[in-house]
This record gives C-alpha cells, structure tokens and sequence, in this order.
C-alpha cells in the first residue's frame, strides 16, 4: 500500500457532518500526543507499544474520517508485526507523522 506523496490537507470525511464536529476536533487535538507517545515508544524500542498505539490509532483514524492516516498506522503496525529492521519502522513511524501533519478541522 503506497500513501500519496503530496502535501494537500487532510479533512475527516464527516467534517460536514455537525454532530461529528465536537469528536473530531478533539481527535485532532490529541492527535500530536498519540505520535509523540509513537516516537518515544520507537525511541526506547518498545515495539510492542508501538505496535499496540499504532493499532489503536489505525482504528481510531477511520472511525473519525480520516482513511489516509489509518493507512499510515497500518503501515507502522505491519512493520512491527512482521518484525521489520528499525529502519523500516522509523521511515514508516516517519511517513505517518507527516500524514498526520496535513491534518485539519
């Protein structure tokens, strides 16, 4: 599976939705603490944390419109799973950082 390279802005494909909009700000506002709990998890090669929060963030990402970050997290959760060198996991953890900069309310 292979992310778009581009830097556009990623919206929640519900961000049109009223009812969503109170969850998904809050899922973008905790957003940069799941990653930096993913980076210090890579950091201390904890893979098993990082596995489990990229897990739960893949899940998390669909359910609040947002596919192309879910893809991202899978993408780390694989890695960590089929036990891929750390540089691998790193360029991944890495790629899924930068999706979810391009996110936006």
């Amino acid at each position: 599976m292979r992310l778009p390279s581009n830097q556009t802005t990623l919206r929640s494909e519900f961000a049109d939705d009223p009812d969503m909009l109170g969850i998904i700000a809050l899922f973008i506002h905790e957003l940069p603490q799941r990653l930096a709990a993913m980076h210090t998890a890579l950091a201390a090669s904890d893979r098993e944390q990082l596995r489990m929060l990229a897990h739960q963030l893949k899940g998390a990402a669909g359910g609040y419109g947002f596919p192309k970050l879910g893809e991202a997290a899978a993408l780390v959760d694989q890695a960590v799973k089929d036990g891929n060198d750390d540089n691998v996991i790193r360029s991944r953890v890495g790629m899924l950082a930068a999706v979810g900069a391009r996110i936006r309310p």
